[in-house]
């Protein structure tokens, strides 16, 4: 395969000035209320959004981690209200560790994609990892399609299949409005990790070039503030990850053939706790190029250009 010379975007327009009130409902949008977990940290930036969608009747998206507080937080939101369907963008446990408990707390089907998948076979390392992040237990009482609409109170959600960030990841457009629900897919705050082998850097590229087609363009994330420019914050994403696949490469010409060598030659000042994340960010780019017949590995965890 050809290579293809990518030059260097402008820096990504991060935005980390969010005040999320934890467990205060917002309103962020007409018929769409905010209610954020209390689980900060360095992946999930001041804390998992969950949303209330209607008014009399209601559709609850990501309810979030296993925190007795937020549940408590989203009942009082909920207010006896009919819940029509707990919906999950995707099957990591801070989106989903209270799932199945809401949905049987406010009676309604819990409805999502399908059970968490891996892209490829995890290592017994690995695993030890996923285990802490990804629901693998958890199955839907019904699987959501590409394109189904589910509706409460006159507002009707359209799934949109975004694969990358893990294999049943899904948003959700707000029929009629500029609004998309990215979940994890796009988010202002930082560029979204990509993990093999729970993620994958090609299915990722290709969800990002979907939802910049799409009309909607105001994008409201799992984690951190709404995103006005959503299409061209997405956009600016694809140029930074096609870049970083350019840095790679000339990383790996100039002899950075390990990805420890080039986390420290990409990410040279990078705190300590974000780099686990960077590396396998690095395997999912590396991943990528071998697929486009760019790159190869060599015995000892090396890789070299083609």
């Amino acid at each position: 395969m050809v290579r293809a010379m990518v030059p260097a975007p402008d820096a990504l327009p991060l935005d980390r000035n969010f005040d999320a009130e934890p467990g205060t409902p917002v309103d962020v949008a007409p018929g769409i209320v905010r209610v954020t977990a209390p689980n900060t940290g360095p992946y999930t930036f001041t804390g998992t959004n969950s949303f209330l969608i209607g008014d009399s009747r209601l559709l609850v998206l990501d309810p979030g981690p296993r925190d007795r507080g937020h549940f408590d937080a989203l009942l009082r939101a909920i207010g006896g209200r009919k819940v029509e369907a707990v919906l999950l963008t995707h099957t990591h446990l801070d989106h989903s560790g209270l799932g199945r408990r809401l949905a049987k707390a406010v009676r309604a089907p819990l409805r999502f994609a399908h059970g968490h998948r891996l892209y490829r076979q995890a290592s017994w390392l690995e695993k030890l990892t996923l285990s802490r992040s990804c629901d693998f237990g958890l199955l839907p009482d019904e699987r959501i399609g590409e394109g189904e609409r589910l509706s409460a109170d006159g507002i009707t959600l359209s799934a949109i299949g975004t694969p990358g960030h893990c294999e049943n990841h899904l948003a959700f457009g707000v029929a009629g409005t500029p609004y998309l629900f990215s979940g994890d897919h796009v988010m202002g705050w930082s560029s979204t990790v990509i993990a093999p082998p729970d993620g994958a850097m090609r299915p990722y590229l290709d969800s990002l070039q979907k939802v910049i087609t799409l009309s909607h363009t105001h994008y409201l994330p799992a984690h951190g503030g709404p995103i006005a420019d959503g299409r061209g914050f997405a956009e600016a994403l694809l140029a930074h990850r096609l870049y970083r696949n350019e840095q790679i490469l000339d990383g790996l010409a100039a002899g950075y053939d390990m990805v420890g060598r080039l986390l420290r030659r990409i990410y040279p000042d990078l705190p300590l706790n974000l780099q686990p994340a960077a590396r396998k960010t690095i395997e999912a780019h590396l991943d990528y190029l071998m697929q486009s017949r760019l790159v190869e590995q060599l015995p000892g965890a090396r890789y070299r250009v083609l």
